[in-house]
């Protein structure tokens, strides 16, 4: 198998595994108002994520993979903005530390993909 495959792979199990990490995080929460909101939110970000990075993989066109991987960019960075709350508001404490590194990860990884798809589109313009 070659090593790009590889990545796609090890990618797509990585942000599927960072998803349910994420929503089993989320169901430790206390229950209130405020923490239904930001649950929510955290969730719809991680999730789409994987969600996102997998239909960049199997997309019909280049154009459509470059705006995939924006979009699981985008969410990567919406959902450390939610952890970013979360810490904030003091909860979690033991568990969140790991779960925010992983997603600091995953956005770096999004950040240097998107970088070399620009970069590669704007040398074949």
């Amino acid at each position: 198998m070659n090593d790009k495959r590889e990545f796609k792979m090890q990618m797509e199990m990585r942000t599927r595994q960072f998803a349910v990490s994420v929503l089993k995080f989320i169901e430790s929460f206390p229950s209130s108002t405020t923490t239904k909101i930001i649950g929510n939110q955290l969730g719809r970000a991680a999730t789409s994520i994987g969600a996102n990075y997998r239909e960049a993989n199997r997309s019909e066109s280049k154009d459509d993979f470059i705006h995939k991987i924006s979009i699981a960019l985008k969410e990567s960075s919406e959902a450390m903005y939610w952890m970013e709350i979360i810490e904030e508001m003091g909860y979690c404490r033991n568990q969140l530390p790991s779960i925010k590194n992983e997603c600091e990860e995953i956005l770096k990884l999004m950040q240097a993909i998107n970088r070399t798809l620009r970069t590669k589109k704007l040398q074949h313009s």
